[in-house]
């Protein structure tokens, strides 16, 4: 791989925040999360769950829920308002008051002609969905306590929500009694968190109690409890056909309910039986999506969990592993590379530092409050770009001639800065590009999907290269393509023109074009045993790949002019040594 100086940073306090709230749309296969600093991302989860985009948050915005409506996206929060999402600027398109006080929810029926939202002064008001905005049509029956969770029977006819000690059923005369729990919690109100609202009239529930409760719609008679925690039941979230419904706990644990026969010899009596308990968080797991082929879960730990459902599964591949998204899918340091400086970027502003010497610290400059404002390069690529979605990467040749831009319709633009012109489009490839980079002195744009290709194009040439091809018609190896974060930076050096660097959260890696590519019985992570071999040896074993994992939970890496690499880790422990203390857990033989 060779050798280089290193500076280890880690005085970038990068610190997400707890997530609140997310819905799914199965038609798009889109994520929407938010998060408790008003921040909403979006992951498409149809080309390797890649976070395609961010929309900033700011603390007079809160989330509490979130509902999708065909492609538009709504919040609403404590601050009493509903907002909705423009998708293309990545801003808010507009906030309306409900007069309601707090939001805690908010919800759509199935026909997306309506939204509900259950407010802190006991109301249900329900909104009309017109086409560019949407008009509040009616309060139902003011409740004496807050509106806490709200689901509508899949008809749109009739909506269950969540009291304290109570479920109510609107246009309907029911009304559920829900149990204060047991020992000393009778004492105290029970918060119905969570309820869903099945197609057959059962209504299930989550409450402060720790219970799961399963109730007879049309009688408002408790049918089954399910006591599975000491503490709260905080998510629930049902599978599209009905027969699976999963829970989220402030314990961080997740567990399955399916609606199945107890036993082999009552396959006749079906019900819902407690079947899986799955524990990857270590907080409160505030929010819940079961989709079609896995569990999503997060909470106060800031991190993205998806768990396949196996059974879904013909056989065990990358596919069906666990996958954790703990950092951003986009590049947050900038390295000027001659002077030494790095320049950090948190969501509300930027800080300024000059590297020190490789002992892990630097100076603060300074830090830069962030304002949005529209610049003269972007209005320039909206002229010529045939896409409303918006961009996600930028970069530009050391010399100043060339400016590439990406955005998440996978179009990638390259422009002439000095004809202030658009010089070619590359061609479209069906997974969003994660990083790019401009080689300084090929002029050759070399480009990383979130499936993990790699493709190098000539801009002068308006082709891809001899060498991209022939990577493409051979393939990558599968150890490359099975990993399971994308790539966020591209660099290169410039005393070697061979070589590419680039890097993910796990791993950095060169990749030197002067050597053969790895095939699929190629040792791909050869670095040990490459320090075993001789001399003579060595050459038949080295490929183009070559990966470190020395350093982890990457951000940034860049290579200085001096040749000295700058390796800016945020180590995953700092982040939840951060977090506040989780809730009291079970120990083994207490």
């Amino acid at each position: 791989m060779g050798e280089f100086k290193v500076h280890r940073v880690r005085f970038f306090d990068y610190m997400p925040t707890a997530i609140r709230a997310m819905a799914f749309n199965a038609h798009t296969e889109r994520l929407a999360l938010g998060r408790m600093d008003g921040s909403v991302e979006i992951f498409n989860f149809a080309d390797h769950y890649f976070q395609e985009k961010v929309i900033p948050g700011k603390d007079s915005r809160s989330i509490e829920a979130l509902c999708w409506v065909g492609g538009r996206l709504f919040s609403a929060g404590l601050n009493g308002e509903i907002t909705e999402y423009d998708l293309e600027n990545l801003r808010p398109k507009y906030s309306l008051e409900a007069y309601g006080g707090p939001i805690w929810t908010i919800t759509s029926n199935s026909q997306g002609a309506h939204l509900a939202i259950g407010c802190e002064d006991g109301t249900v008001k329900l909104f009309e969905v017109l086409e560019e905005s949407i008009q509040f049509e009616r309060n139902l029956d003011r409740q004496k306590g807050r509106i806490i969770s709200l689901s509508w029977h899949p008809s749109g006819t009739q909506i269950a929500a969540g009291m304290m000690d109570m479920i109510r059923v609107f246009d309907a005369v029911s009304m559920l009694l829900v149990d204060r729990g047991f020992g000393g919690s009778k004492s105290r109100e029970t918060v119905v968190w969570s309820v869903v609202f099945l197609s057959d009239c059962t209504i299930i529930s989550g409450d402060s109690a720790g219970k799961v409760q399963v109730w007879d719609g049309h009688t408002g008679t408790l049918v089954k409890t399910h006591l599975v925690t000491k503490w709260d039941v905080l998510a629930l979230s049902v599978s599209k056909d009905e027969s699976s419904v999963v829970v989220g706990t402030s314990e961080g644990t997740v567990i399955q309910f399916q609606f199945i026969a107890p036993t082999l010899q009552q396959q006749q009596d079906k019900e819902w039986v407690r079947t899986r308990t799955f524990k990857n968080h270590t907080h409160d797991v505030r929010a819940l999506a079961e989709i079609e082929t896995a569990i999503v879960s997060g909470g106060m730990d800031t991190q993205l969990v998806v768990r396949p459902l196996l059974e879904k599964f013909d056989e065990r591949s990358h596919a069906s592993a666990l996958r954790k998204i703990q950092f951003p899918h986009r590049n947050l340091v900038f390295c000027a590379k001659k002077a030494g400086l790095l320049l950090f970027q948190f969501p509300g502003q930027l800080e300024l530092w000059r590297l020190g010497e490789s002992d892990g610290h630097g100076e603060n400059l300074t830090h830069m409050d962030g304002k949005r404002e529209m610049g003269k390069y972007s209005q320039y690529h909206a002229h010529y770009c045939r896409s409303r979605q918006p961009i996600h990467l930028m970069t530009n040749s050391v010399d100043g001639k060339w400016l590439a831009t990406a955005n998440s319709d996978c179009e990638i633009h390259v422009y002439n800065v000095q004809k202030l012109k658009l010089h070619c489009i590359v061609p479209v490839y069906g997974s969003c590009p994660s990083a790019m980079g401009i080689h300084p002195t090929t002029n050759n744009l070399t480009m990383v999907h979130a499936d993990q290709q790699i493709f190098e194009y000539s801009i002068v040439e308006k082709q891809y290269t001899d060498w991209s091809r022939k990577l493409q018609k051979q393939g990558l190896h599968n150890l490359w393509l099975d990993r399971d974060t994308p790539v966020t930076h591209v660099t290169f050096n410039p005393k070697n023109p061979e070589q590419i660097l680039l890097h993910d959260m796990h791993m950095f890696c060169i990749i030197d074009q002067s050597l053969p590519l790895p095939d699929q019985k190629t040792q791909f992570y050869n670095q040990m045993t490459l320090r075993s071999l001789s001399e003579q040896e060595r050459p038949s074993h080295l490929h183009a790949f070559k990966i470190c994992k020395t350093f982890q939970d990457l951000l940034s890496v860049s290579l200085l002019d001096d040749q000295s690499l700058v390796m800016v880790e945020r180590p995953l422990l700092a982040i939840t040594s951060q977090l506040p203390a989780p809730v009291r857990q079970k120990k083994f033989a207490t």
